[in-house]
């Protein structure tokens, strides 16, 4: 086992550093992994833990086909089939390769002569990422998992796909959530970046991540926009991100007269965003359309509770009633009855925070790249 060789072929990681930490802890058993990858996030540290596993080859590029409002753009990624010659000389005894992309296939076509056994990693599992309408997609999909040895489903709705869409054999499909945070760093970063304690009404009901369409900003302010009408005006819904959508937005909360109850606060370095995590008091998700949906994750990491789109992989996170609600974003009127819980029981705040601490604390680096040595 010491001596086996892993190779990882994750196309692009440009939306966040949450898979160093699982290489490090993953390395301790493994030490002889490379994880290659065709992109890699823009705070990239090569001295940090784990980066010295990370290899770059050649350039992922990322070209739009169809483009949706309330869902992910439907694209091909561009990989560099210089792929196979790392490989060839690597060597791996086995390999990790995410999704179906093209270097999924060229891994497989040559698993005959490498000789690796092949696990199929899936992060999660929605309508323009699956693209069960498309014939040609799905047909060479099934092939690819017909000569996959394993799968690894970091949700329950990833297992489902690759089971019932792609024809995977249940026995041979792990469900282990990977995507996850690392409280150590956030809470690192939390000692470094402190805030003037903000000077808003309470409960602060709290968005992070683009504002576009799919987000689903539009139905949250909606539900603020009911909440008025039924005379609830104490609280704040703050607001941080940046996106095409936020000239829109500003001018809806002009016209609903929401000046005095949403605050944007524009963009946010990831690592000062502990701080406000910290001082707000409930997170909310209302996406159309998520894979997973890291930033419900690290709300947990701080205590908060977390009303959920049902259409985000994360939602499998939240534990109706206890740490938190599942809403349908498409009916803006759920998610105002859903808020107005805390405004009337504002005790839940901290009960349903302290319940979200205790269900995160089960999934860390350390659990996820166990799971990953558990699969091999």
């Amino acid at each position: 086992m010491d001596n086996l060789r892993i190779a990882w072929l994750v196309p692009s990681v440009e939306l966040g550093a949450y898979w160093q930490p699982v290489l490090a802890e993953f390395s301790k058993v493994f030490k002889n992994t490379i994880f290659y990858t065709g992109q890699v996030w823009p705070e990239f540290d090569p001295q940090a833990p784990g980066a010295n596993l990370i290899q770059v080859v050649g350039e992922m590029k990322s070209i739009e086909t169809t483009q949706t409002v309330t869902g992910y753009n439907r694209r091909f990624m561009y990989l560099s089939p210089g792929i196979v010659s790392h490989l060839l000389r690597f060597k791996p005894n086995v390999i990790f390769a995410q999704a179906f992309s093209l270097w999924t296939l060229l891994a497989l076509l040559l698993k005959p002569l490498g000789r690796w056994q092949f696990i199929i990693i899936y992060d999660g599992s929605s309508p323009n990422s699956d693209f069960q309408d498309s014939k040609l997609r799905s047909l060479l999909r099934r092939l690819m998992t017909r000569f996959a040895d394993a799968f690894v489903a970091n949700s329950y709705g990833a297992k489902a796909y690759l089971i019932e869409a792609l024809g995977a054999k249940e026995d041979r499909v792990f469900t282990k959530t990977y995507l996850v945070p690392d409280a150590r760093t956030l809470l690192q970063n939390l000692e470094q970046t402190q805030l003037a304690n903000l000077q808003f009404k309470r409960p602060i009901f709290l968005y992070v991540g683009r504002i576009t369409s799919r987000k689903g900003l539009k139905p949250l302010l909606e539900a603020c926009s009911v909440l008025k009408t039924e005379g609830y005006r104490d609280y704040t819904l703050l607001i941080i991100g940046k996106g095409e959508q936020r000239e829109e937005l500003e001018t809806f909360v002009k016209d609903k007269g929401l000046e005095n109850t949403v605050t944007w606060i524009g963009w946010v370095e990831y690592g000062y965003l502990g701080a406000y995590f910290q001082q707000t008091d409930v997170f909310v998700f209302p996406t159309f359309e998520d894979l997973w949906g890291m930033v419900a994750l690290e709300a947990m990491v701080f205590g908060k509770p977390v009303l959920c789109s049902k259409w985000a992989g994360a939602a499998e996170m939240v534990v109706e009633g206890e740490n938190g609600y599942i809403f349908d974003p498409y009916h803006p009127q759920e998610l105002a009855v859903l808020m107005r819980r805390f405004l009337d029981h504002p005790d839940l705040i901290t009960s349903m925070g302290e319940r979200s601490q205790q269900l995160i604390a089960q999934t860390t680096p350390q659990t996820a790249a166990q799971s990953f040595v558990e699969v091999i």
